[in-house]
């Protein structure tokens, strides 16, 4: 695995929470802190997304006077479609 030093700034207001941060996430070591923090924010984006998708999907439905008790005749009718 190729690694990389990545310089970033931080406001001096910051940085005490920045060193908790680390030494609690990272047994003090940054680039441990980042690797967690990169798996976590990673998590946060898909959380995100998937209710953007769910939103998107309520809409659609509702759009057509449907309601999440349809979603499963619906995919079903599809599937048998499909066959």
């Amino acid at each position: 695995m190729g690694t990389t030093t990545v310089g970033f700034a931080v406001a001096d207001e910051d940085r005490e929470k920045l060193d908790e941060l680390v030494r609690y996430f990272g047994n003090g070591n940054r680039s441990a802190y980042l690797r967690a923090t990169l798996k976590i924010m990673e998590s946060v984006k898909l959380a995100e997304q998937w209710r953007e998708l769910q939103a998107y999907g309520q809409q659609r439905l509702a759009e057509q006077n449907l309601g999440v008790e349809d979603v499963a005749e619906i995919t079903r009718r599809v599937l048998k479609d499909r066959e």
